[in-house]
């Protein structure tokens, strides 16, 4: 199963430790399902993050170096003009991009979709409850500090 995560799941992932998110790239780090992400995906986290959580540059260097540990990264030659939002057209850029089985989201306007190109869309709770196997969970994510 090859994902691709909104920016929304990474946030999450990083900030909220013990989140779904974060045992849903736990999950991804372990190697549960393949990863995909672009570096348009990349820049808007790092934006986000430095803006609203006001991470550091060293903490913004060891978020990427882990997403790309575990994520193939991809240059997307398609853009597409689908939704209002310019960054959830970037999601759906790689999705299509790679021929992800789903994205994964709590983005309402990409969650009413549905379906996009054969992409489906799924939010962190969906995908959790196909990996049962897991319920003390994987390693945890980790720290953006040391």
């Amino acid at each position: 199963m090859l994902l691709v995560f909104d920016t929304n799941v990474y946030v999450s992932a990083f900030v909220v430790p013990g989140s779904e998110s974060d045992l849903a790239f736990r999950l991804a780090l372990r190697g549960a399902f393949d990863l995909a992400a672009s570096e348009a995906i990349l820049t808007e986290l790092r934006e986000k993050l430095a803006s609203k959580f006001g991470l550091t540059e060293s903490e913004l260097s060891r978020v990427e170096r882990t997403i790309r540990s575990a994520a193939t990264i991809v240059e997307p030659e398609t853009e597409l003009d689908v939704l209002d939002d310019e960054p959830d057209n970037r999601i759906l850029e790689c999705a299509v991009a790679v021929q992800a089985s789903a994205i994964v989201t709590g983005d309402r306007h990409l969650l009413a979709l549905g379906a996009y190109e054969g992409v489906g869309l799924m939010t962190v709770a969906e995908l959790l409850y196909t990996f049962p196997e897991f319920p003390e969970g994987p390693p945890s994510t980790p720290p953006i500090s040391e």
